[in-house]
């Protein structure tokens, strides 16, 4: 998605230069939300972008690692050869966190490529009695298509709630029963400890059958290949860029998963591994080539992220801190409500379960930095705008 999207934006802004896109994967660049939906349960055959590089004059090329930079000679290191460069933009996104021992073991899957799907298909298809590792966004998608599919479905979960690294527990707790309620078996506290054929197993000693196991516990970003070539990563390896997206050498830019950057808006570098991000920056960093960085505003977004999982549509906007109040709108219990964090009574962060509209309205404050009358934005009938302080 970031690399595709700034080879458009490129010629967008006027780049008449020429651009080569190199992709480590066989398959034309695609989308990947489709792919634990639709693409998933075989509802789609692909999610190919429908881009026509060759009437934008951007060169192609698949099937094509990236494995170094030499920034001083300006020259990429691939797995064709050496590749000259005026501008390099990065875009290697993140690679999934894998279980220790699991490498190389057939009925150990990741849902992260298009290849990752085609394995997975199968496996629906059969109905298969399916473990999946981890109750992120991820783990709950991928249940949500299993469980339709007519799978079987244990989820483990080492922490003791779902999201725990994302969301604080009164607010994932409520999100703990739509799991045995869509018909899944979800297991907090558990820590797998090996995968037998046939079976994971636990910590505890538990075994649970499982003809394939999905893991689904994070991902890293695809930085490993920068060693060496003096390009500065942050501690959680991601690409420290600035706020144009620049990195630490001359040159050289970095967009989507596998960067970070600094952000005035929240006061911390963010690190956002999230669809709307790889469509974002590519327009700060295709100006900043074009147009030179005084003409370019600074890269500060309000992150945005969707999921569909056991019947409801959840999003999220913003940033929000252990620190920040939490207002609730509407009844947890239901199965349509939202809550909004605040910074010295700013709306900073928001996710809304079935209310698309306090997303629309409340993304939109977010950007204006806007004071909330904390009365009315508790009162779901109340339009999240009309609660403006």
């Amino acid at each position: 998605m970031a690399g595709v999207q700034t080879a458009v934006a490129l010629r967008e802004q006027g780049w008449q230069g020429t651009i080569r896109l190199l992709g480590d994967e066989p398959h034309p660049p695609y989308d990947r939300p489709p792919l634990s939906k639709a693409v998933l349960l075989g509802k789609a055959e692909g999610s190919a972008f429908e881009v026509d590089f060759g009437s934008l004059g951007i060169d192609l090329e698949l099937g094509r690692r990236a494995t170094g930079v030499r920034p001083d000679e300006h020259m990429l290191e691939t797995t064709a050869g050496p590749e000259p460069y005026d501008v390099l933009v990065l875009a290697t996104g993140a690679e999934p966190v894998r279980l220790p021992g699991s490498e190389g073991v057939s009925t150990v899957h990741v849902l992260r490529t298009v290849d990752d799907v085609e394995g997975l298909r199968p496996v629906l298809a059969a109905r298969h009695h399916v473990v999946a590792v981890g109750a992120g966004w991820i783990g709950a998608e991928f249940a949500t298509a299993a469980l339709e599919a007519g799978c079987e479905v244990t989820v483990v979960e080492a922490a003791d709630r779902p999201l725990a690294g994302v969301l604080p527990a009164e607010v994932a707790d409520r999100m703990t029963a739509w799991y045995a309620e869509a018909g899944a078996r979800l297991l907090t506290g558990a820590r797998v400890a090996a995968v037998e054929p046939g079976a994971v197993l636990l910590a505890d000693g538990t075994r649970l059958p499982a003809e394939a196991v999905v893991v689904g516990v994070g991902a890293r970003p695809a930085t490993g290949w920068l060693a060496g070539s003096g390009i500065g990563l942050a501690p959680d390896a991601s690409v420290a860029a600035d706020d144009r997206l620049r990195t630490s050498v001359p040159d050289v830019y970095a967009v989507g998963d596998c960067v970070s950057f600094p952000s005035a808006r929240y006061g911390e570098r963010l690190h956002v591994h999230h669809w709307d991000n790889a469509l974002q920056g590519p327009r700060t960093v295709a100006a900043t080539i074009a147009h030179g960085p005084e003409e370019t505003p600074p890269y500060d977004p309000v992150p945005y992220f969707w999921s569909e999982q056991f019947g409801r549509f959840v999003q999220y906007a913003g940033h929000h801190a252990a620190a920040n109040e939490l207002l609730w709108r509407g009844d947890p219990d239901s199965t349509a409500w939202t809550v909004c964090w605040l910074r010295e009574g700013r709306l900073v962060a928001l996710l809304a379960v079935g209310r698309p509209r306090d997303l629309a309205q409340g993304r939109k404050l977010i950007e204006q930095g806007a004071a909330l009358n904390r009365e009315k934005a508790t009162d779901p009938a109340v339009p999240l705008k009309a609660a403006v302080a």
